[in-house]
């Protein structure tokens, strides 16, 4: 089974299929950091109130997101002394570098259609890809 680390910009990008198109391929095992699961739930319902989705659809994408992946939810991140300064080092948010530091510190690539996160990533030396493929 491959892993990586999935932003929520991916995950939800699998929710809008004008951002990206399909869902994510079975068997496939992603490390997300605590906040990940907020920020999606976040993001479905601006997507919401934007009435670019009903309530029910985003009740629905919940399942059909854990049913695709298998979700390891990593909490061991030291937000002073390794998130913030990579915040700083590569221009990101707190959240963003988050990403980062879980992709940095367990060697994996990391899964983002965020670009400015790519970049960074890229610069950290950290294997970027904007789609899963099977």
């Amino acid at each position: 089974m491959s892993r990586c680390v999935m932003d929520a910009s991916s995950a939800l990008a699998w929710c809008f299929p004008d951002e990206q198109g399909a869902s994510p391929p079975p068997a496939f095992a992603v490390v997300v950091p605590a906040l990940w699961a907020l920020e999606v739930a976040n993001g479905l319902l601006a997507a919401e109130r934007r009435g670019r989705i009903t309530s029910a659809t985003a009740t629905a994408l919940i399942p059909a997101l854990a049913d695709g992946l298998a979700v390891e939810i990593d909490t061991e991140a030291d937000v002073f002394r390794s998130v913030l300064p990579l915040a700083r080092e590569y221009g990101l948010s707190v959240y963003d570098a988050t990403y980062l530091e879980l992709a940095l510190r367990r060697f994996l690539p990391l899964l983002t259609v965020d670009q400015r996160l790519q970049q960074a990533a890229s610069a950290a030396g950290v294997d970027v890809h904007p789609t899963l493929r099977p």
